[in-house]
């Protein structure tokens, strides 16, 4: 846990095996994260931490397995590694052998994984019912798209960090997998890691489902603001081709040629006006009769 570069050379001699630095466990290339090296087997894998608090966090985390250690790397503390050690001291995980162990904090860590999904999924479901039951004024409306927008970000984020965790997790239980046949380790042990694999598959499918389902209130989300800015632009737009005739109006009576009758006429001021202001009703009510308004 946060080891000092003595510590990790002590770690070195005491087991005669390599401790790669925080640089190495950054490495993204497939050969670099799932290696075989003077007798151990190296699987880093991103772990998602902090899961309990609003913005969890991910980590990369290396396993260093051999015949007769389990050493593993991380520069931060998931509670995973807490809820195994609870399950060992209670006799609830096999602890008989490195690779049990590490099978272990395999468990623990699918299963805060879990939890996270199915934290993620009951949010994607309040924003669903945010989106789509929204009431009120425009404005009141438009205040809420914004939130709605943050909130759907964020939960967009956090499923796109449990993708990659759960692309690495499944990389790493496929390699062990691989190890322990050519070891011939028990079959209890090949079935657990079988089991495994069933469940990061199944969360990996879980987990793409949620990813649709994002992308799918984002679309929505940003429809409906498009549909309220479209509103916004039509009743502009009703509103100038009202005004229009009257302005037509407006502007013929306004140039005071020399022969133009009207101009004469006692009633030929009202006459205009009630000429703009019929010409403004009669749209109104045309629109009105189409349901534009």
């Amino acid at each position: 846990m946060n080891p000092s570069r003595t510590e990790e050379k002590q770690i070195e001699e005491l087991v005669g095996i390599q401790v790669p630095t925080r640089e190495e466990m950054a490495e993204i290339e497939v050969s670099s994260r799932l290696y075989f090296e003077r007798g151990a087997h190296y699987m880093t894998a991103n772990i998602i931490y902090a899961v309990d608090t609003p913005e969890p966090q991910s980590t990369a985390i290396t396993f260093v397995l051999s015949e007769k250690h389990l050493i593993t790397v991380r520069y931060a503390e998931p509670r995973a590694m807490r809820l195994f050690l609870t399950r060992a001291n209670q006799g609830d995980t096999p602890c008989d052998s490195p690779v049990s162990v590490m099978i272990g904090l395999l468990e623990a860590i699918i299963d805060r994984e879990s939890y996270l999904i199915e934290r993620l999924q009951l949010e994607t479901e309040k924003i669903a019912q945010t989106i789509f039951d929204m009431k009120g004024g425009q404005r009141s409306r438009t205040g809420r798209y914004d939130i709605t927008l943050k909130q759907i970000g964020r939960v967009g984020e956090i499923s796109a960090r449990v993708r990659e965790s759960l692309l690495s997790l499944g990389r790493v239980v496929t390699y062990l997998s691989q190890v322990v046949v050519l070891r011939q380790d028990v079959e209890e042990v090949r079935q657990r890691l079988r089991t495994e694999e069933k469940d990061v598959q199944s969360l990996s499918d879980h987990i793409h489902y949620l990813t649709n389902r994002i992308n799918f209130m984002l679309d929505a989300t940003l429809g409906m603001v498009t549909i309220e800015q479209n509103q916004i632009i039509k009743l502009f737009s009703v509103a100038a081709v009202m005004l229009m005739p009257p302005t037509l109006i407006a502007s013929i009576y306004g140039m005071n040629f020399k022969n133009m009758p009207e101009l004469a006429w006692e009633w030929g001021y009202p006459m205009a006006l009630g000429l703009m202001v019929a010409s403004a009703i009669g749209f109104y009510a045309y629109f009105r009769r189409r349901g534009w308004l």
